[in-house]
């Protein structure tokens, strides 16, 4: 069952709630610290309320609370950023969702609306919140501005395509990348319906035992992030990354279960 109380002791938040951007930066660090990016979960629970497949529309928010938040599992973008947007209207916010495509579900879904974030508006300034992107990508809200936006020695910037805006990052000594696309259109939960439905299909069409593909969890560390994708590890420190695969199945094992259920050395 939904609770803001049991929300924010979940997540280790114990100031200030007045909704303000000093409280929102508070909030989507401790978020992503807290409750880990778990593509397991996303596919699993609560399982869908038809009896196949799942709901990424209709979702029971209760149930999902209790699987995703309360229990400390995680989840995939919609199940966080659909509770973290509850939160953040309970506690006074403006905000709104919007839609979006990752580079890698441009590619598999080929569908505008495939990630969901959110946007917290204070007045003329409007902020970007995501607490449901596996990584690596900003810890804390980004200003809607043309301006590079350094955090924990990543930079950021948004940059204007064709009606949409890319958001952008660059690593110390890297190149800059594209993260996602979207806009700033306000979506109701119903404009990801195609999504589901391809979700879903691609689900059906899986061979038994094969669940969602390889899996992909992520945690926010105090000044960066970890990233476990198949046996690709990735580390973000004060702006420094740091790939590798891991071969050794004992380290394998211990770093997922460092990222699911923390914290991460």
């Amino acid at each position: 069952m939904f609770d803001v109380d049991a929300y924010l002791r979940r997540i280790g938040h114990e100031g200030e709630t007045k909704p303000d951007l000093d409280t929102l930066r508070v909030l989507h660090k401790k978020h992503l610290m807290a409750i880990p990016y778990n593509s397991v979960i996303s596919l699993t629970r609560p399982p869908s309320r038809r009896g196949a497949g799942v709901d990424l529309v209709d979702i029971d928010e209760d149930a999902t609370f209790d699987a995703v938040i309360a229990e400390g599992n995680g989840g995939g973008c919609i199940q966080l950023s659909r509770l973290f947007f509850r939160l953040l209207r309970a506690l006074g916010f403006d905000v709104a969702l919007l839609g979006g495509s990752t580079v890698e579900g441009a590619q598999v879904f080929g569908t505008e609306v495939e990630h969901m974030l959110l946007l917290v508006t204070f007045g003329d300034e409007r902020w970007l919140v995501d607490v449901g992107y596996a990584g690596p990508s900003f810890l804390e809200p980004l200003r809607v501005g043309e301006e590079i936006q350094v955090q924990y020695g990543v930079q950021y910037r948004l940059v204007e395509d064709a009606g949409s805006l890319v958001l952008r990052r660059c690593a110390q000594g890297g190149r800059w990348h594209v993260v996602y696309r979207f806009t700033l259109a306000v979506r109701e939960p119903a404009a990801w319906s195609e999504f589901e439905a391809k979700v879903n299909a691609n689900l059906a069409a899986a061979e038994p035992g094969a669940g969602g593909g390889l899996m992909l969890c992520s945690r926010a560390l105090e000044d960066g992030q970890a990233i476990l994708k198949g046996r690709r590890y990735l580390t973000v420190r004060d702006g420094r990354e740091e790939v590798r695969t891991l071969i050794d199945s004992t380290e394998y094992e211990h770093l997922a279960a460092g990222i699911l259920t923390g914290p991460v050395g």
